[in-house]
């Protein structure tokens, strides 16, 4: 097993909490988080009808039965259970007492909010970062080989062919979750719907374009995204926005949280297809957002990151404020050199923001050079850069 970062914080918390929830997309690698962090815990799969049906039908007996140390997976199966888990840790007052994991964030959020709201820890799980694949030495020897694999966990444990295993979790995605999870009759067109908005990652979401493209209601298009937000397949990034210009767009950016599920929907069916093809420095973009993301999201810590745009597309691809002390700009260059110019667009937004601001570049490239304006930063130094 490749170790994850989140573990440490998990362990730490469940010392304060008497649930912890780990959520994020199907095979991210939560069930084996939770056994590795807890091993001792009693493992429930909810999956397995017969111990799904026991905890639907009586739900109370089900706890009674299971009532400390507990790992119960694919709790969203069970809605039912979380209404009695709030009577449960208010009784026993236990710390750590269960530990929920599930596939579908927004099942699990929307019980929550409901039921479990100061009773529960969330941490949201990503596939495995560049930084976890460094630390296990499972790292990809180029960068297009590494953006081409992506990070899902069984692609590095079992050595599986990414384009046969990606395959397989499209069509499993689409065949079990979606139809599980949502009122969508039509999954011919829904699967359509994913292969095009591959081609829309690192981009401003435009849902009249994409149904215009499709054929497909405004509406419809909005739920579908909506569907892919809330069971971790995309994550949207939104605009900063504020009183200083009311010329900067507020329209969200659409990153997919796994290239090489990018690559797959897009039938890159080599790395060295990446050097050549019309996208790669959108699934480069979406590569280093989704690292910065994850960088966070791995120590228990919300990113709390946007991007800039104004109107005549003048951009910095993350921006992240820190009340009383500066502002961090990033731009990204997926070219191996390092730029011409590399500060131009965001010695610009300086000018605009007015507040102490630091300057970084991410590139494609090895090296890593500290300038007067601001920073160099290769793309497989970032982790390094975060943790200064």
């Amino acid at each position: 097993m490749i170790k994850r970062i989140l573990s440490e914080q998990i362990k730490r918390i469940a010392t304060v909490s008497p649930i912890i929830g780990i959520v994020g997309p199907r095979q991210s690698g939560k069930t084996t988080l939770a056994k590795a962090v807890f091993p001792k815990y009693t493992y429930i799969n909810l999956e397995q009808p017969d111990i799904r049906q026991y905890a639907q039908n009586d739900p109370k007996a089900f706890l009674a039965q299971y009532n400390d140390k507990v790992i119960l997976d694919e709790i969203q199966r069970v809605p039912e259970l979380f209404s009695y888990l709030q009577v449960k840790v208010d009784n026993d007052k236990k710390m750590g007492q269960y530990i929920l994991t599930g596939s579908q964030h927004f099942l699990m959020l929307q019980s929550i909010t409901q039921s479990l709201a100061g009773r529960i820890s969330i941490f949201s799980l990503y596939p495995l970062s560049y930084e976890e694949l460094q630390d296990a030495k499972e790292q990809k020897n180029d960068l297009y080989t590494q953006i081409w694999y992506g990070g899902y966990p069984r692609l590095y444990e079992q050595e599986i062919s990414p384009v046969t295993w990606l395959n397989n979790y499209i069509q499993t995605y689409i065949d079990r979750d979606v139809s599980l999870i949502s009122q969508i009759t039509n999954l011919k067109s829904f699967e359509t719907f994913l292969h095009v908005i591959a081609g829309r990652t690192g981009q401003l979401l435009n849902l009249t374009t994409l149904g215009n493209e499709l054929g497909v209601a405004h509406n419809t298009i909005k739920s579908w995204v909506n569907l892919l937000e809330t069971s971790g397949i995309i994550h949207l990034l939104q605009p900063f926005f504020s009183n200083i210009t009311k010329r900067l767009i507020k329209t969200p950016k659409l990153y997919f949280t796994d290239t090489g599920l990018v690559c797959r929907l897009l039938g890159i069916e080599s790395p060295s297809q990446l050097n050549t093809h019309p996208l790669y420095g959108s699934i480069f973009e979406t590569h280093v957002v989704m690292e910065y993301i994850k960088f966070y999201l791995n120590r228990g810590v919300s990113p709390n990151i946007y991007f800039w745009r104004d109107k005549k597309g003048l951009e910095a691809d993350l921006f992240k404020s820190i009340p009383g002390s500066k502002i961090d700009m990033f731009e990204i260059k997926s070219s191996q050199t390092i730029p011409e110019n590399a500060f131009a667009s965001l010695k610009q937004i300086q000018e605009t923001v007015k507040d102490k601001v630091s300057l970084n570049v991410i590139y494609g490239g090895d090296e890593n050079q500290p300038r007067s304006t601001g920073q160099i930063i290769s793309w497989s130094s970032l982790p390094k850069f975060l943790s200064k």
